[in-house]
C-alpha cells in the first residue's frame, strides 16, 4: 500500500484534528473519558498506519490477506462491531437504570399520596 506524501499530509492533518477534538470535547465535558479512549486509540493507530503504511503490508502479509486496503477495511468493520457493541451495553445498563429509577419515583410518589391522604384526614 503505497501512499504519496501530499495523502499522507491530508490524512494526518486530519487525525490530529480530531484527536484535538476529542481531548477538547473531554476537556469540557461533552465526552466522557472512558468514551473518548476508544477514539483517541483508533485515532492514533490511524495516524501511525498513515505515517508508516509498511506496518499494514507487514500485517495483511502475515494475516494472509492479499491487499492491505482489504486488510483496512476488515479493521473499520472490527472496530465498528466493537463500538457497536460497547454501545449496546451501555444502553442496555442505562435502560435498567431508568427502570429502576421508575419504580423508584413511582414508590415515592404512592407514599406521598398515602401521606398526604392521612393528613387530609385529621
Amino acid at each position: 500500500m503505497t501512499m504519496n506524501i501530499k495523502a499522507q499530509i491530508i490524512i494526518s492533518i486530519i487525525i490530529i484534528w480530531g484527536i484535538v477534538y476529542i481531548i477538547n470535547m473531554v476537556r469540557k465535558k461533552a465526552l466522557e473519558l472512558r468514551y473518548s479512549l476508544t477514539w483517541l486509540g483508533v485515532g492514533i493507530c490511524i495516524l501511525i498506519l498513515t505515517l508508516f503504511p509498511q506496518i499494514m503490508n507487514k500485517i495483511s502479509a502475515i494475516m494472509g490477506i492479499a491487499s492491505p486496503m482489504n486488510m483496512l477495511f476488515f479493521l473499520g468493520f472490527c472496530f465498528s462491531l466493537t463500538i457497536i457493541f460497547s454501545l449496546t451495553i451501555s444502553v442496555s445498563k442505562m435502560s435498567i437504570q431508568i427502570k429502576d429509577l421508575t419504580q423508584e419515583i413511582a414508590l415515592y410518589k404512592k407514599e406521598q399520596n398515602e401521606k398526604m391522604d392521612e393528613i387530609e384526614k385529621k
